[in-house]
């Protein structure tokens, strides 16, 4: 829209766009409205759109995730949790805790070390998508309690897993923000669940997705009006199965400067599952944040061997410590 176009003409076009059986994504500025226009535009003339009082240009954005693309947001969002701002020129933000919540004495012990080693958000799942239904599950809804208690309690805001469209309700009612899984990630259903919630979504990419693919799914949760959109790579599989890696995963580090230079989202990685080694975690987040990443999920439980999922992958706090150190180091250095 034109700088100073009125409401009425502002109502016009919206109107003239939503009788095609088209929707709309508005974004409000300080100088100038911008309308997107969400679902196929050959239903609409262009042309007529033009002619419209108040229109200044009708751009045709050439990427099929257009929502999310940088040709239709320009600047970097920041998703702000609590006191926690992620993205743009903010320092790299690291999200820690178990894999599971076994109990609530665990995921105190354990997310009072994380902050400790200086962890602003807590992580911790209650709901595990796991490949053997022999494995252990989560805790359920005890187990969102025990994340709400604890994140109220360290003052730290939370993240967990939803697996389904059916338990986002009590997931958004106790946690801040809201994980889609990669297993999850072509589940419609439940990304647009989770979105119309416009609680932060932390979206990772499917296995073996494309970034196109992955962005055209973000773009899903855009669609519903939430843009509090935090990208992550957490690595992938190659395609065929004809080659076998040494870790559990390849952690895609091509993602993040690609991810940052498409969309305008916050881009994090998960080096835990993205090697699924305690030993390549610290290396491998280091290399998150000199590519650029703005933050990282680690896996951390303080008695590994005991763990109920992830053992192998999981760190020590005073490994977490060491983590969060060292890639401070790497942080400042090419911020120089």
């Amino acid at each position: 829209m034109k700088p100073g176009a009125s409401p009425k003409e502002m109502a016009r076009v919206l109107k003239t766009i939503k009788s095609r059986g088209l929707r709309t994504d508005t974004m409000f500025g300080e100088f100038q409205n911008v309308i997107g226009i969400i679902g196929d535009e050959k239903k609409i003339d262009l042309e007529f759109l033009r002619s419209l009082a108040g229109v200044q240009e009708v751009i045709t954005i050439q990427v099929p995730y257009r929502l999310v693309s940088r040709s239709y947001i320009s600047r970097d969002i920041v998703v702000k949790v609590g006191g926690v701002e992620i993205g743009g020129d903010h320092p790299p933000v690291f999200i820690a805790g178990p894999c599971s919540i076994e109990s609530c004495e665990q995921l105190h012990r354990i997310g009072r070390k994380v902050k400790e080693a200086g962890a602003q958000m807590l992580r911790g799942g209650a709901y595990k998508p796991r490949t053997s239904i022999h494995s252990f599950q989560g805790l359920g809804v005890a187990g969102l309690k025990h994340l709400k208690e604890v994140g109220q309690d360290l003052s730290m805001p939370t993240v967990t897993e939803v697996r389904s469209e059916f338990d986002v309700k009590s997931v958004a009612k106790f946690a801040d923000v809201l994980q889609i899984g990669a297993r999850n990630m072509y589940n419609q259903d439940l990304l647009e669940a989770c979105a119309k919630t416009k609680k932060p979504i932390l979206f990772k990419r499917g296995f073996s997705a494309q970034i196109d693919e992955y962005l055209s799914f973000a773009e899903r949760i855009a669609a519903h009006g939430n843009k509090q959109i935090l990208l992550c790579e957490r690595g992938i599989t190659p395609l065929g199965g004809s080659f076998k890696p040494a870790t559990r995963f390849t952690l895609d580090l091509n993602a993040v400067p690609l991810l940052k230079k498409e969309t305008p989202f916050p881009v994090i990685t998960d080096p835990s599952h993205g090697t699924g080694r305690r030993d390549l975690v610290i290396p491998m987040s280091k290399a998150s944040i000199a590519c650029g990443a703005h933050g990282l999920m680690i896996e951390v439980h303080d008695r590994p061997d005991e763990a109920l999922s992830d053992a192998a992958q999981a760190l020590e706090p005073q490994d977490l410590a060491r983590l969060i150190k060292e890639c401070g180091e790497v942080y400042r250095a090419i911020s120089r």
